[in-house]
């Protein structure tokens, strides 16, 4: 007597397991790098800008020599500051960006793949209600 439900390897689907599993995941770690990389890169132009405006600055003050000099290099700090400050906005936007972006991306991603799911999860039901309906009718 053989088991109708017994696993026989040699239907087992990798392109189901390729499809639901493997083929989301790398499409998230792909995404997950591309974000990281997009992140690191935008900390390193604003670490480059603030390190040059902070040398800029440390040369010009070197540079002061008497009283004068001193009076303006501390009437520029206004628009260094005011430089800074708005780098710092920008940057700050452009991460806020770049993070509802991965969010966004990573939602879809979510999506497809829980659609992707359902459908092999009917394509299996179906499967199976045909083997167990064939399987009794060769019982009868």
């Amino acid at each position: 007597m053989t088991n109708a439900f017994a696993f026989d390897a040699k239907q087992f689907d990798t392109a189901q397991l390729e499809s639901l599993f493997f083929a989301p995941a790398r499409a998230f770690a792909a995404l997950s790098v591309d974000y990281t990389e997009k992140l690191v890169n935008a900390q390193l132009e604003a670490t480059k800008a603030y390190t040059d405006t902070s040398l800029a600055q440390l040369r010009s003050l070197a540079a002061v020599k008497d009283a004068e000099g001193l009076k303006g290099y501390m009437e520029g700090q206004q628009k260094v500051a005011k430089d800074v400050t708005e780098r710092l906005k920008g940057d700050a936007e452009k991460v806020v960006a770049l993070q509802q972006e991965f969010a966004k991306e990573s939602q879809k991603l979510t999506e497809s793949s829980v659609k992707q799911a359902q459908q092999s999860a009917e394509q299996a039901t179906e499967t199976a209600t045909k083997a167990v309906k064939e399987a009794v009718a060769k019982a009868s």
